[in-house]
């Protein structure tokens, strides 16, 4: 018995340990997915936890393992079209994200990569422009 309650309390210390951590500023704080399907809803988060693991946080590309293009200063994305099309269908080392995403997630993480990253590009993507490149 006296186990028992030493092992709860223990239990019970890490958790108020584990909880007053997650009680920060919420700097640095992230969303993850799980399961199949993300979560995140911002092209920022998307960004972040989908894209940023191959293309770089500065989306500047990698070459290694594999070759991930830059997407800083990219002209392919003048046209909303083409990154809608590589985010819905995937492009060579590039996995299909159509099926993970919604439209709105879609939508979101291609503005946010069509503005930033030295991208100017101000016609903003809408969620029916993704439903149309899913026909």
């Amino acid at each position: 018995m006296m186990r028992t309650a030493t092992s709860v309390a223990a239990a019970l210390a890490l958790l108020s340990a584990t909880a007053a951590l997650g009680q920060d500023s919420g700097v640095g704080k992230r969303t993850f997915s799980s399961g199949y399907r993300f979560v995140e809803m911002t092209g920022e988060e998307l960004f972040a936890n989908v894209c940023q693991g191959c293309h770089m946080p500065d989306a500047t590309g990698a070459t290694g393992a594999g070759t991930y293009p830059s997407l800083a200063g990219n002209k392919n994305l003048e046209a909303g079209s083409y990154p809608v099309f590589l985010v819905i269908n995937g492009r060579r080392g590039m996995p299909a994200f159509g099926d993970m995403m919604t439209d709105g997630q879609i939508a979101a993480v291609v503005n946010y990569l069509r503005t930033h990253f030295s991208n100017n590009y101000e016609d903003a993507v809408t969620t029916k422009d993704v439903q149309d490149a899913r026909r």
